[in-house]
């Protein structure tokens, strides 16, 4: 089992900045990636950014390209995700997430159907 505990939301007026953090229990040798998703009110889980654990690998949404930036730090087990030019639209729980197996394709990455392990959510609100 792994656990994920996510801090660094709260209330950010549009246009700031948040950075969030997760930092994982332990890594596992059958886990290679850690994912950021969030979940506005009343819709679904949507992608935001995922990263390989050594770095050289990251996707974005394509709604968060050139405003967000996702980052590790292997020794402490955390990813963080820094978020800039904050839009009121985007209130939403994000959610930092690791998958059980190894992740190959950038389609696994996106897709919320390859993560086992999920935080429990710290929530941006988003304010006008």
């Amino acid at each position: 089992q792994v656990q994920l505990e996510e801090s660094g939301g709260g209330l950010v007026q549009a246009g700031g900045s948040l950075r969030l953090s997760c930092t994982a229990s332990r890594r596992t040798l059958s886990s290679n990636a850690m994912g950021w998703f969030r979940q506005a009110p009343g819709k679904g889980r949507e992608f935001v950014a995922a990263i390989h654990w050594n770095g050289a690998t990251i996707y974005y949404a394509d709604s968060v390209k050139g405003r967000f930036a996702i980052s590790r730090d292997v020794a402490k087990k955390t990813v963080y995700l820094q978020m800039n030019s904050l839009k009121t639209e985007k209130t939403a729980v994000y959610y930092c997430a690791a998958p059980s197996s190894l992740l190959y394709a950038g389609s696994a990455y996106s897709s919320s159907e390859s993560y086992e392990y999920w935080g429990q959510g710290t929530k941006v609100t988003v304010s006008s």
